[in-house]
């Protein structure tokens, strides 16, 4: 059986101000598969997802979508609308319209398919707001369904985001740091319900920082440092000598093996300077 790629990324390039955020990234992911960006503050993770799903526009470079281009060479396809459809993006700070209610917010996920007036007024068929519930109640909040978003805690807060991705019917979710911002017990749930939606097919590319939970979750990593891909193999390959390796003398300041939260430390990749891209 052969299977398709989701995305290809080939000779992807981006800078900001003269500094290398990404240089010469290549690597794709097949259809149905999970995998994790690991790396520093700093080392492109972040910039990476977003030139694949064309928040950003890189310099130079390729990204394919079910091998249709959605940007080439410094410019997006005429596509990329549609291609764009098909890709769930999850922000570490949620990115949800805190006055509106959680219902609204993942109905929010169907306006690349709703039209421009009933957006604006939030003109939602039944049918709509059938299909948001469920996919509420598939995240297990849909008792939160009718509060306003900003009541609800960071754990809630992610899940209303992965339903606003069940809602636009996405194929490939990426993550941004999904559970950075949430203490372990929410982090956990956030994590266990992406495996889940990509045992059912959906493709997931997620990046994180906590070694423990890229362990524990996922059976690809790349790794990346100053915009270079330095690893891309089996989760299992990236052992503490792995992660040495790559990351030479800095590896104690990358590496902590505290017993704390996982935003304080226990196996948590850092910088020292705090820059993020």
């Amino acid at each position: 059986m052969t299977t398709s790629r989701a995305i290809e990324v080939k000779d992807l390039t981006k800078s900001f101000k003269g500094k290398t955020a990404l240089d010469r990234v290549n690597f794709s992911v097949d259809e149905g598969e999970m995998l994790v960006l690991v790396g520093a503050s700093g080392s492109g993770k972040s910039t990476l997802l977003r030139n694949i799903n064309g928040l950003q526009i890189a310099d130079r470079g390729l990204v394919k979508i079910f091998d249709a281009p959605l940007q080439d060479n410094g410019k997006h396809h005429s596509r990329i609308r549609r291609l764009r459809s098909q890709i769930g993006f999850i922000f570490q700070q949620f990115n949800l319209v805190s006055r509106l209610t959680v219902l609204e917010n993942v109905l929010i996920g169907n306006l690349a398919k709703v039209s421009l007036s009933r957006s604006l007024f939030r003109q939602f068929r039944q049918w709509e707001k059938t299909q948001a519930l469920a996919a509420l109640e598939r995240v297990g909040i849909l008792e939160q369904a009718y509060q306003r978003a900003s009541t609800l805690s960071g754990g809630q807060q992610q899940r209303v985001a992965i339903a606003r991705c069940l809602v636009q019917g996405a194929k490939i979710i990426l993550a941004d740091e999904p559970i950075a911002s949430l203490d372990p017990e929410s982090a956990r749930k956030v994590m266990e319900l992406l495996t889940q939606l990509n045992r059912e097919g959906i493709t997931v590319v997620t990046s994180l920082h906590q070694v423990q939970m890229v362990r524990q979750y996922f059976p690809r990593a790349i790794a990346l440092r100053d915009g270079q891909v330095m690893f891309d193999g089996t989760v299992a390959e990236l052992n503490d000598n792995k992660l040495t390796s790559i990351y030479g003398s800095a590896v104690e300041e990358l590496v902590l093996r505290g017993h704390g939260d996982f935003g304080v430390a226990n196996n948590l990749l850092v910088k020292a300077d705090g820059e993020r891209f």
